[in-house]
């Protein structure tokens, strides 16, 4: 397995995106379309952005002066992935300037899956990417607690998708999208459960935000990150409390390519948060939680 590295220019980059999808392999055929993908990019009003390979997605980032963790997500315990993390990881060891590589492993894969994680932070991997509506799972479910066993004792941080998803909406039954497994308020228990590993809440937890306010700001190593929304759209008590208790464990996401950066950046200046805020939002938080 390549060994991933860490080359990025903490101080020369203008910003750190910890939430970007790679949603095609070097190796797919790039005439297939992807119907979910396509339904996505109608929800959110997506700009084309071209191929959704990893290399692509370094070049959009480097071209910007900026860094971007980025991840595919492990949907079926039962099917081996097509874009892999061993993909991710031999791709971000030669892009390693840019991209910040997390894994991710379904917690239905039980015991094979904390193995997996152990050979992927020996990889190099920096955190593991979850989606609960997607894997259909609730965060604080035991099925999940031996995957992190292991990222609890290597210190190494866990993204959770909190709130509604742009997945499945407005399509049939919500292609079966389930929004209960994604309240914040699941991740408390894995908090108090593990306390040494740091905890993402991907997004405005839209309808949950109290709940993700109240245990970023109870679990001290639970932090929110803030893609999937323009920042014109974040609620008032969002922009409260990024601008004074959460000041220091608020993270800049895109979720890139379905909102691009430029978007993001381009509507920060018309959302209340304070300019004193923007360097430790936009990369100082999450160089400091990354070890980078």
């Amino acid at each position: 397995m390549t060994v991933y590295q860490p080359a990025i220019d903490v101080d020369g980059i203008v910003a750190l995106d910890m939430h970007t999808h790679v949603s095609t392999s070097v190796s797919a055929d790039p005439s297939v379309v992807d119907e979910r993908r396509s339904q996505m990019a109608k929800f959110f009003k997506a700009e084309d952005v071209g191929a959704g390979t990893l290399p692509d997605l370094a070049q959009y980032y480097r071209s910007r002066n900026m860094a971007a963790v980025s991840f595919t997500v492990d949907k079926n315990p039962d099917v081996a992935p097509e874009l892999t993390d061993d993909e991710i990881l031999a791709i971000a060891a030669r892009e390693n300037d840019t991209i910040v590589p997390f894994g991710s492993v379904h917690p239905a894969r039980g015991e094979a899956g904390a193995r997996r994680a152990e050979e992927l932070i020996a990889g190099g991997i920096r955190g593991f990417k979850f989606h609960p509506n997607g894997q259909e799972f609730f965060p604080n479910d035991r099925i999940a607690y031996d995957l992190y066993e292991v990222l609890n004792a290597h210190r190494i941080p866990a993204l959770f998708h909190t709130g509604q998803s742009g997945a499945g909406a407005g399509v049939r039954g919500g292609g079966g999208i389930r929004l209960k497994y994604s309240n914040p308020l699941h991740l408390d228990d894995v908090a108090v459960d593990f306390p040494d590993m740091p905890i993402i809440l991907a997004h405005p937890s839209f309808p949950w935000q109290d709940e993700a306010l109240a245990v970023a700001v109870h679990k001290p190593q639970v932090y929110i990150e803030l893609s999937g929304w323009s920042p014109k759209y974040f609620p008032p008590n969002l922009v409260q409390y990024a601008n004074t208790l959460l000041r220091d464990k608020v993270l800049f996401g895109s979720d890139f390519p379905l909102i691009t950066p430029d978007r993001w950046l381009r509507d920060l200046d018309e959302v209340g948060i304070r300019e004193e805020v923007h360097p430790a939002l936009l990369k100082g938080n999450a160089i400091r939680l990354l070890k980078l």
